[in-house]
Protein backbone atom coordinates (compact mmCIF):
# COMPACT_ATOMS: atom_id res chain seq x y z
CA UNK A 1 0.00 0.00 0.00
CA UNK A 2 2.79 2.56 0.75
CA UNK A 3 4.35 1.69 -2.61
CA UNK A 4 1.57 2.22 -4.70
CA UNK A 5 0.38 5.65 -2.95
CA UNK A 6 4.28 6.96 -2.84
CA UNK A 7 4.07 5.62 -6.58
CA UNK A 8 1.15 7.29 -7.76
CA UNK A 9 1.11 10.73 -5.74
CA UNK A 10 4.41 11.38 -7.17
CA UNK A 11 3.63 10.12 -10.70
CA UNK A 12 0.45 12.82 -10.68
CA UNK A 13 2.71 15.73 -9.68
CA UNK A 14 4.43 14.69 -13.40
CA UNK A 15 1.42 14.19 -14.86
CA UNK A 16 0.55 17.82 -14.06
CA UNK A 17 3.52 19.57 -14.45
CA UNK A 18 3.79 17.92 -18.24
CA UNK A 19 0.23 18.73 -19.40
CA UNK A 20 0.12 22.26 -17.57
CA UNK A 21 2.30 22.99 -19.84
CA UNK A 22 0.21 22.22 -22.23
CA UNK A 23 -2.66 24.33 -20.99
CA UNK A 24 -1.12 27.22 -20.35
CA UNK A 25 0.72 27.30 -24.10
CA UNK A 26 -2.88 28.45 -25.91
CA UNK A 27 -2.17 31.52 -24.16
CA UNK A 28 1.54 32.10 -23.47
CA UNK A 29 3.09 30.64 -26.06
CA UNK A 30 5.18 27.76 -25.44
CA UNK A 31 8.79 29.13 -24.85
CA UNK A 32 11.78 28.95 -22.62
CA UNK A 33 9.64 31.31 -19.67
CA UNK A 34 7.08 29.42 -19.91
CA UNK A 35 9.16 25.90 -19.49
CA UNK A 36 10.68 27.48 -16.93
CA UNK A 37 7.96 28.70 -14.95
CA UNK A 38 5.90 25.66 -15.18
CA UNK A 39 9.04 23.11 -13.81
CA UNK A 40 10.05 25.96 -11.48
CA UNK A 41 6.42 26.08 -9.81
CA UNK A 42 6.58 22.37 -9.65
CA UNK A 43 9.71 21.93 -8.04
CA UNK A 44 8.39 24.80 -5.79
CA UNK A 45 5.54 22.85 -4.59
CA UNK A 46 7.24 19.74 -4.30
CA UNK A 47 9.31 20.98 -1.67
CA UNK A 48 6.19 22.97 0.10
CA UNK A 49 4.35 19.81 0.12
CA UNK A 50 7.39 17.67 1.50
CA UNK A 51 8.54 19.88 4.17
CA UNK A 52 5.11 21.05 5.76
CA UNK A 53 3.69 17.53 5.10
CA UNK A 54 6.95 16.00 6.96
CA UNK A 55 6.66 18.57 9.49
CA UNK A 56 2.62 17.51 10.21
CA UNK A 57 3.27 14.07 9.75
CA UNK A 58 5.28 14.63 13.08
CA UNK A 59 2.28 16.10 15.25
CA UNK A 60 -0.78 14.80 13.26
CA UNK A 61 -1.29 10.47 13.04
CA UNK A 62 -0.72 10.29 8.96
CA UNK A 63 -3.37 7.67 9.02
CA UNK A 64 -6.24 10.80 9.76
CA UNK A 65 -4.60 13.02 6.77
CA UNK A 66 -3.12 10.24 3.65
CA UNK A 67 -6.65 9.68 2.26
CA UNK A 68 -7.95 13.38 2.26
CA UNK A 69 -4.75 14.95 1.10
CA UNK A 70 -4.95 12.20 -1.96
CA UNK A 71 -8.84 13.21 -2.69
CA UNK A 72 -7.90 17.18 -2.49
CA UNK A 73 -4.82 16.85 -4.50
CA UNK A 74 -7.11 14.59 -7.03
CA UNK A 75 -9.86 16.56 -6.85
CA UNK A 76 -7.32 19.81 -7.90
CA UNK A 77 -5.64 17.52 -10.39
CA UNK A 78 -9.31 17.95 -12.33
CA UNK A 79 -9.85 21.66 -11.75
CA UNK A 80 -6.58 23.14 -13.02
CA UNK A 81 -8.35 22.43 -16.38
CA UNK A 82 -11.25 25.13 -15.95
CA UNK A 83 -9.05 27.27 -13.84
CA UNK A 84 -6.37 27.60 -16.09
CA UNK A 85 -9.29 27.85 -18.99
CA UNK A 86 -11.36 30.81 -17.15
CA UNK A 87 -8.32 32.75 -16.54
CA UNK A 88 -5.97 32.06 -19.94
CA UNK A 89 -8.21 34.78 -21.43
CA UNK A 90 -7.71 37.47 -19.52
CA UNK A 91 -3.83 36.56 -18.64
CA UNK A 92 -2.94 35.76 -22.36
CA UNK A 93 0.40 37.17 -23.72
CA UNK A 94 3.90 36.35 -22.97
CA UNK A 95 4.76 39.58 -20.34
CA UNK A 96 6.71 38.12 -17.29
CA UNK A 97 3.35 38.38 -15.07
CA UNK A 98 0.76 36.19 -17.36
CA UNK A 99 3.21 33.59 -17.37
CA UNK A 100 3.81 33.24 -13.98
CA UNK A 101 0.64 33.71 -12.67
CA UNK A 102 -1.14 31.18 -14.78
CA UNK A 103 1.58 28.63 -14.20
CA UNK A 104 1.01 28.54 -10.32
CA UNK A 105 -2.20 28.44 -11.19
CA UNK A 106 -1.55 25.34 -13.64
CA UNK A 107 0.04 23.30 -10.30
CA UNK A 108 1.13 24.96 -7.01
CA UNK A 109 -1.71 23.73 -4.84
CA UNK A 110 -2.67 20.46 -6.51
CA UNK A 111 1.18 19.50 -6.54
CA UNK A 112 2.16 21.00 -3.28
CA UNK A 113 -0.95 18.13 -1.59
CA UNK A 114 -0.04 15.86 -3.26
CA UNK A 115 4.10 16.07 -2.58
CA UNK A 116 2.89 15.88 1.36
CA UNK A 117 1.87 12.31 0.70
CA UNK A 118 5.47 10.55 0.72
CA UNK A 119 6.88 11.44 3.62
CA UNK A 120 3.86 10.73 5.71
CA UNK A 121 3.82 7.24 4.10
CA UNK A 122 7.43 7.57 5.16
CA UNK A 123 6.34 8.31 9.04
CA UNK A 124 4.13 5.29 8.81
CA UNK A 125 7.18 2.97 7.92
CA UNK A 126 9.64 3.76 9.94
CA UNK A 127 9.31 0.79 12.96
CA UNK A 128 12.59 2.00 14.41
CA UNK A 129 15.80 4.15 13.90
CA UNK A 130 17.55 1.59 12.74
CA UNK A 131 15.65 1.04 9.72
CA UNK A 132 15.07 5.22 8.46
CA UNK A 133 18.03 4.94 5.95
CA UNK A 134 16.37 1.90 4.21
CA UNK A 135 13.18 3.15 4.92
CA UNK A 136 13.51 6.13 3.18
CA UNK A 137 16.03 5.60 0.75
CA UNK A 138 13.22 2.92 -0.71
CA UNK A 139 10.37 4.95 -0.55
CA UNK A 140 12.22 7.96 -2.46
CA UNK A 141 13.08 5.74 -5.09
CA UNK A 142 9.66 4.78 -5.38
CA UNK A 143 8.63 7.72 -5.60
CA UNK A 144 11.13 9.03 -8.33
CA UNK A 145 9.80 5.80 -10.16
CA UNK A 146 6.33 6.44 -10.07
CA UNK A 147 7.17 10.27 -11.66
CA UNK A 148 9.74 8.81 -14.06
CA UNK A 149 7.12 6.36 -15.28
CA UNK A 150 4.37 9.51 -15.35
CA UNK A 151 6.83 11.39 -17.27
CA UNK A 152 7.82 8.89 -20.45
CA UNK A 153 3.76 7.81 -20.26
CA UNK A 154 3.01 10.98 -20.18
CA UNK A 155 5.15 12.23 -22.90
CA UNK A 156 5.22 9.38 -25.55
CA UNK A 157 1.73 8.05 -24.92
CA UNK A 158 -0.71 9.69 -23.75
CA UNK A 159 -0.48 13.18 -25.07
CA UNK A 160 -0.44 11.52 -28.39
CA UNK A 161 -3.49 10.00 -27.88
CA UNK A 162 -5.46 11.40 -25.11
CA UNK A 163 -6.34 15.37 -24.85
CA UNK A 164 -4.98 17.25 -22.39
CA UNK A 165 -8.93 17.79 -20.70
CA UNK A 166 -9.32 13.94 -20.59
CA UNK A 167 -5.51 13.31 -19.27
CA UNK A 168 -6.24 15.84 -16.54
CA UNK A 169 -9.39 14.67 -15.38
CA UNK A 170 -8.43 10.71 -15.82
CA UNK A 171 -5.13 11.34 -13.49
CA UNK A 172 -7.46 13.30 -11.31
CA UNK A 173 -10.13 10.66 -11.09
CA UNK A 174 -7.87 7.66 -10.49
CA UNK A 175 -6.11 9.71 -7.45
CA UNK A 176 -9.34 10.43 -5.70
CA UNK A 177 -11.04 6.58 -6.31
CA UNK A 178 -7.40 5.63 -4.67
CA UNK A 179 -7.74 8.23 -1.66
CA UNK A 180 -11.37 7.39 -1.27
CA UNK A 181 -10.21 3.28 -1.34
CA UNK A 182 -7.58 4.57 0.83
CA UNK A 183 -9.59 5.98 3.56
CA UNK A 184 -11.74 2.64 3.73
CA UNK A 185 -8.55 0.08 3.98
CA UNK A 186 -7.36 2.48 7.02
CA UNK A 187 -10.26 2.71 8.28
CA UNK A 188 -10.66 -1.58 8.84
CA UNK A 189 -7.46 -1.19 10.76
CA UNK A 190 -7.86 2.02 12.83
CA UNK A 191 -11.81 3.39 12.76
CA UNK A 192 -10.62 7.06 13.85
CA UNK A 193 -8.32 6.83 10.70
CA UNK A 194 -8.87 7.24 6.68
CA UNK A 195 -12.13 9.41 7.08
CA UNK A 196 -12.38 11.98 4.49
CA UNK A 197 -14.66 15.13 5.05
CA UNK A 198 -17.79 15.61 2.69
CA UNK A 199 -16.38 19.06 1.79
CA UNK A 200 -13.72 17.00 0.22
CA UNK A 201 -15.82 14.87 -1.31
CA UNK A 202 -18.11 17.92 -2.49
CA UNK A 203 -15.06 19.43 -4.09
CA UNK A 204 -14.01 16.51 -6.04
CA UNK A 205 -17.57 16.56 -7.64
CA UNK A 206 -16.89 20.11 -8.41
CA UNK A 207 -13.81 19.81 -9.75
CA UNK A 208 -14.62 16.68 -11.83
CA UNK A 209 -17.83 18.62 -13.05
CA UNK A 210 -16.36 21.65 -14.01
CA UNK A 211 -13.24 19.99 -16.06
CA UNK A 212 -16.61 18.50 -18.09
CA UNK A 213 -17.60 21.93 -19.09
CA UNK A 214 -14.58 24.58 -19.18
CA UNK A 215 -14.48 26.37 -22.39
CA UNK A 216 -11.64 25.25 -24.41
CA UNK A 217 -9.70 27.51 -27.15
CA UNK A 218 -9.58 23.83 -29.55
CA UNK A 219 -11.50 22.61 -31.60
CA UNK A 220 -8.74 20.08 -32.50
CA UNK A 221 -5.47 19.36 -29.74
CA UNK A 222 -2.70 18.65 -32.10
CA UNK A 223 1.00 17.49 -30.99
CA UNK A 224 1.72 21.03 -30.55
CA UNK A 225 -1.30 23.26 -30.71
CA UNK A 226 -4.83 24.17 -30.04
CA UNK A 227 -6.12 24.43 -33.61
CA UNK A 228 -9.59 25.47 -35.09
CA UNK A 229 -10.74 26.39 -38.30
CA UNK A 230 -13.08 29.56 -38.51
CA UNK A 231 -15.17 30.89 -41.54
CA UNK A 232 -15.02 34.51 -42.82
CA UNK A 233 -17.78 36.05 -42.45
CA UNK A 234 -16.82 38.52 -44.88
CA UNK A 235 -15.73 36.09 -47.63
CA UNK A 236 -18.03 32.72 -48.46
CA UNK A 237 -14.88 30.25 -49.11
CA UNK A 238 -12.46 32.10 -46.58
CA UNK A 239 -11.30 30.31 -43.85
CA UNK A 240 -8.71 31.00 -41.43
CA UNK A 241 -6.71 28.68 -39.30
CA UNK A 242 -5.91 29.57 -36.07
CA UNK A 243 -3.44 27.88 -34.13
CA UNK A 244 -3.25 28.46 -30.29
CA UNK A 245 -4.75 32.17 -29.78
CA UNK A 246 -3.81 33.89 -33.14
CA UNK A 247 -4.37 33.39 -36.81
CA UNK A 248 -1.53 31.69 -38.48
CA UNK A 249 -2.88 31.21 -41.97
CA UNK A 250 -6.13 32.32 -44.24
CA UNK A 251 -7.13 30.23 -47.30
CA UNK A 252 -9.64 30.78 -49.71
CA UNK A 253 -11.31 27.34 -50.70
CA UNK A 254 -12.40 28.41 -53.91
CA UNK A 255 -9.37 30.79 -55.16
CA UNK A 256 -5.59 29.56 -54.31
CA UNK A 257 -4.91 33.36 -55.61
CA UNK A 258 -6.34 35.48 -53.00
CA UNK A 259 -4.12 36.45 -50.14
CA UNK A 260 -5.13 37.80 -47.33
CA UNK A 261 -2.21 38.69 -44.96
CA UNK A 262 0.11 41.80 -45.81
CA UNK A 263 3.02 39.33 -45.22
CA UNK A 264 1.96 36.84 -47.56
CA UNK A 265 1.49 39.35 -49.95
CA UNK A 266 4.86 40.75 -49.25
CA UNK A 267 6.49 37.12 -50.17
CA UNK A 268 4.52 36.67 -53.12
CA UNK A 269 5.80 40.49 -54.25
CA UNK A 270 9.44 38.60 -53.99
CA UNK A 271 8.24 35.74 -56.01
CA UNK A 272 7.19 38.07 -58.47
CA UNK A 273 10.54 39.85 -58.57
CA UNK A 274 12.37 36.65 -58.31
CA UNK A 275 11.50 35.07 -61.97
CA UNK A 276 9.03 36.14 -64.96
CA UNK A 277 5.22 35.57 -64.61
CA UNK A 278 4.40 31.98 -64.93
CA UNK A 279 7.95 30.46 -64.82
CA UNK A 280 7.74 27.75 -62.12
CA UNK A 281 10.16 27.24 -59.32
CA UNK A 282 12.01 24.91 -56.85
CA UNK A 283 10.95 26.09 -53.20
CA UNK A 284 10.86 24.69 -50.14
CA UNK A 285 8.17 25.91 -47.27
CA UNK A 286 9.58 25.95 -43.77
CA UNK A 287 6.34 25.79 -41.59
CA UNK A 288 3.06 25.03 -43.39
CA UNK A 289 0.26 26.35 -41.68
CA UNK A 290 -2.36 26.44 -44.55
CA UNK A 291 -0.33 26.29 -47.11
CA UNK A 292 -1.45 29.50 -48.70
CA UNK A 293 1.74 30.28 -50.45
CA UNK A 294 2.17 26.74 -51.76
CA UNK A 295 -1.28 26.78 -53.21
CA UNK A 296 -0.87 30.07 -54.42
CA UNK A 297 2.95 29.29 -56.29
CA UNK A 298 0.72 26.15 -57.92
CA UNK A 299 -1.88 28.53 -59.57
CA UNK A 300 0.07 31.01 -60.30
CA UNK A 301 3.25 29.39 -61.35
CA UNK A 302 2.15 25.70 -63.15
CA UNK A 303 4.80 22.91 -62.25
CA UNK A 304 6.61 24.51 -59.35
CA UNK A 305 7.75 21.82 -57.19
CA UNK A 306 6.91 22.75 -53.80
CA UNK A 307 7.73 20.67 -50.42
CA UNK A 308 6.41 21.65 -47.25
CA UNK A 309 8.01 20.80 -43.51
CA UNK A 310 5.33 21.08 -40.99
CA UNK A 311 6.41 19.54 -37.70
CA UNK A 312 2.81 19.35 -36.54
CA UNK A 313 0.74 16.33 -38.11
CA UNK A 314 -2.36 17.63 -36.89
CA UNK A 315 -2.64 20.59 -38.58
CA UNK A 316 -1.62 18.60 -41.80
CA UNK A 317 -4.28 16.50 -40.98
CA UNK A 318 -7.03 19.73 -40.45
CA UNK A 319 -5.87 21.05 -44.00
CA UNK A 320 -6.54 18.37 -45.36
CA UNK A 321 -9.51 17.98 -43.91
CA UNK A 322 -11.18 21.11 -43.47
CA UNK A 323 -8.81 23.41 -45.34
CA UNK A 324 -9.33 21.39 -49.24
CA UNK A 325 -5.65 20.57 -49.48
CA UNK A 326 -4.57 18.28 -52.13
CA UNK A 327 -1.28 17.32 -52.25
CA UNK A 328 0.81 16.38 -56.08
CA UNK A 329 3.63 15.33 -56.69
CA UNK A 330 4.49 19.27 -57.35
CA UNK A 331 3.25 19.69 -54.24
CA UNK A 332 4.44 17.64 -51.14
CA UNK A 333 4.20 17.76 -47.61
CA UNK A 334 6.39 16.19 -45.56
CA UNK A 335 5.92 16.29 -41.13
CA UNK A 336 9.16 17.02 -39.98
CA UNK A 337 11.23 19.78 -37.77
CA UNK A 338 12.51 22.34 -40.02
CA UNK A 339 15.83 22.35 -39.02
CA UNK A 340 15.66 18.60 -39.75
CA UNK A 341 14.13 18.61 -43.16
CA UNK A 342 17.18 21.17 -43.91
CA UNK A 343 19.77 19.00 -43.12
CA UNK A 344 18.57 16.41 -45.40
CA UNK A 345 18.11 19.03 -48.25
CA UNK A 346 20.49 18.21 -51.72
CA UNK A 347 22.34 21.47 -51.82
CA UNK A 348 22.08 24.08 -54.53
CA UNK A 349 18.25 22.42 -56.17
CA UNK A 350 16.04 25.30 -54.66
CA UNK A 351 14.88 28.84 -55.76
CA UNK A 352 13.01 29.76 -53.23
CA UNK A 353 13.49 28.62 -49.43
CA UNK A 354 10.56 30.65 -47.43
CA UNK A 355 10.61 30.54 -43.30
CA UNK A 356 7.01 31.29 -42.19
CA UNK A 357 7.66 28.79 -38.84
CA UNK A 358 7.25 31.80 -36.55
CA UNK A 359 4.27 32.44 -34.42
CA UNK A 360 4.18 35.50 -32.38
CA UNK A 361 4.15 33.99 -28.95
CA UNK A 362 7.04 31.43 -29.68
CA UNK A 363 9.46 30.70 -32.20
CA UNK A 364 11.88 27.56 -33.08
CA UNK A 365 14.71 29.10 -31.96
CA UNK A 366 16.92 26.05 -33.97
CA UNK A 367 15.49 28.10 -36.77
CA UNK A 368 17.03 30.88 -36.20
CA UNK A 369 21.06 30.33 -35.80
CA UNK A 370 23.72 31.29 -38.23
CA UNK A 371 24.00 27.47 -38.44
CA UNK A 372 20.49 26.73 -39.66
CA UNK A 373 20.54 30.07 -42.16
CA UNK A 374 23.93 28.14 -43.33
CA UNK A 375 21.80 24.88 -44.49
CA UNK A 376 19.46 27.23 -45.79
CA UNK A 377 22.59 28.46 -47.97
CA UNK A 378 23.31 25.53 -49.16
CA UNK A 379 19.84 24.47 -50.17
CA UNK A 380 19.40 27.31 -53.18
CA UNK A 381 20.79 28.09 -55.94
CA UNK A 382 23.64 30.75 -56.39
CA UNK A 383 20.84 33.06 -57.43
CA UNK A 384 18.14 31.27 -55.25
CA UNK A 385 16.15 33.53 -52.58
CA UNK A 386 15.38 33.12 -48.88
CA UNK A 387 12.55 34.41 -47.56
CA UNK A 388 11.48 34.72 -44.37
CA UNK A 389 8.54 36.09 -41.69
CA UNK A 390 9.45 37.40 -38.94
CA UNK A 391 6.95 38.95 -36.05
CA UNK A 392 8.31 41.12 -33.51
CA UNK A 393 7.46 44.22 -31.16
CA UNK A 394 9.58 47.02 -29.83
CA UNK A 395 12.23 47.21 -29.65
CA UNK A 396 12.76 44.28 -32.10
CA UNK A 397 15.06 42.28 -30.55
CA UNK A 398 14.94 39.51 -32.47
CA UNK A 399 14.14 40.98 -35.74
CA UNK A 400 17.40 43.35 -35.66
CA UNK A 401 19.21 39.81 -34.23
CA UNK A 402 17.76 37.82 -36.92
CA UNK A 403 18.99 39.99 -39.80
CA UNK A 404 22.66 40.39 -38.17
CA UNK A 405 22.37 36.23 -38.39
CA UNK A 406 21.15 36.61 -42.05
CA UNK A 407 23.88 38.99 -42.79
CA UNK A 408 26.82 36.77 -41.07
CA UNK A 409 26.03 34.49 -44.04
CA UNK A 410 24.24 36.21 -46.86
CA UNK A 411 26.18 38.85 -48.63
CA UNK A 412 22.86 40.34 -50.15
CA UNK A 413 20.03 41.09 -47.48
CA UNK A 414 16.82 43.71 -47.05
CA UNK A 415 14.11 43.83 -45.04
CA UNK A 416 10.40 44.27 -45.75
CA UNK A 417 7.98 46.64 -43.39
CA UNK A 418 6.16 49.23 -42.70
CA UNK A 419 7.53 52.37 -42.05
CA UNK A 420 6.65 52.83 -38.22
CA UNK A 421 8.02 49.30 -37.62
CA UNK A 422 11.40 50.41 -40.15
CA UNK A 423 11.60 53.53 -37.34
CA UNK A 424 11.16 51.12 -34.23
CA UNK A 425 7.85 52.27 -33.20
CA UNK A 426 5.66 49.81 -34.25
CA UNK A 427 5.67 46.11 -34.78
CA UNK A 428 4.36 43.29 -36.47
CA UNK A 429 5.53 40.67 -39.33
CA UNK A 430 8.26 41.83 -41.18
CA UNK A 431 9.81 40.02 -44.68
CA UNK A 432 13.72 39.74 -44.54
CA UNK A 433 15.29 38.79 -47.85
CA UNK A 434 18.99 37.37 -48.26
CA UNK A 435 20.41 35.38 -51.46
CA UNK A 436 24.39 35.62 -52.62
CA UNK A 437 23.37 37.36 -55.65
CA UNK A 438 21.87 41.12 -55.71
CA UNK A 439 18.40 41.26 -54.66
CA UNK A 440 15.98 43.13 -57.21
CA UNK A 441 14.85 45.66 -54.71
CA UNK A 442 13.15 47.90 -57.05
CA UNK A 443 11.30 44.94 -59.02
CA UNK A 444 10.08 44.01 -55.15
CA UNK A 445 8.95 47.93 -54.08
CA UNK A 446 7.29 47.75 -57.51
CA UNK A 447 5.32 44.35 -57.06
CA UNK A 448 4.82 45.20 -53.42
CA UNK A 449 2.58 48.61 -54.61
CA UNK A 450 1.27 46.48 -57.54
CA UNK A 451 -0.16 44.19 -54.45
CA UNK A 452 -1.61 47.23 -52.39
CA UNK A 453 0.97 47.65 -49.88
CA UNK A 454 2.31 50.41 -48.03
CA UNK A 455 5.45 48.60 -47.16
CA UNK A 456 9.09 49.81 -47.74
CA UNK A 457 12.08 47.91 -48.58
CA UNK A 458 15.56 48.93 -46.74
CA UNK A 459 18.53 47.76 -47.41
CA UNK A 460 22.61 49.28 -47.41
CA UNK A 461 23.20 51.96 -44.82
CA UNK A 462 19.40 51.88 -44.14
CA UNK A 463 19.10 48.46 -42.63
CA UNK A 464 23.05 49.25 -41.28
CA UNK A 465 20.96 51.56 -38.67
CA UNK A 466 18.28 49.36 -38.51
CA UNK A 467 20.53 46.31 -37.32
CA UNK A 468 22.67 48.22 -35.25
CA UNK A 469 25.29 46.00 -32.95
CA UNK A 470 22.93 43.31 -32.83
CA UNK A 471 24.11 39.93 -31.86
CA UNK A 472 24.59 37.21 -34.57
CA UNK A 473 22.17 34.50 -33.39
CA UNK A 474 24.15 30.91 -32.84
CA UNK A 475 23.23 27.38 -31.67
CA UNK A 476 25.77 28.23 -28.74
CA UNK A 477 23.98 31.52 -27.91
CA UNK A 478 20.50 32.15 -29.40
CA UNK A 479 18.87 33.88 -26.38
CA UNK A 480 15.17 34.75 -29.12
CA UNK A 481 12.48 34.27 -26.51
CA UNK A 482 14.46 37.23 -23.81
CA UNK A 483 14.75 39.00 -26.91
CA UNK A 484 10.70 38.80 -28.35
CA UNK A 485 9.88 39.34 -24.73
CA UNK A 486 13.16 41.15 -22.54
CA UNK A 487 11.64 40.88 -19.09
CA UNK A 488 14.59 43.21 -16.96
Amino acid sequence: MAAAVTFLSSGAVLVLEIVGLRLIAPYVGVTLQTSTAIIGFALAAIAIGAWTGGATADRTDPRRLLAPLMVAGGALVAAVLPLVRFTGEALSGADAGGVLLLAAVAVVVPAALLSAVPPMVVKLQLASLAETGSVVGRLSGIGTLGAIAATFATGFLLIAVLPSSVILVGTGAVTVAVGLALGVLLRRRTPSAGRVPPALLLLAVAGLGLAAVAPTPCEEETAYHCARVVADPERETGRALLLDTLRHSYVDLADPTYLEFEYVRAIAAVTDALAPDGEPLSALHIGGGGLTLPRYLAAERPGTESLVVEVDPGVVAIDREQLALETTEDLRVRVADGRVALAAEAPGERDLVVGDAFGGLSVPWQLTTREAVELVDRALADDGVYAINLIDHPPLGFVRAELATLRAVFPHVALLARIPVLAGEDGGNVVAVASRSPIPTDEIAAALSDRDLVWQVAQGAELDRFVGDADVLTDDFAPVDQLLTPYG
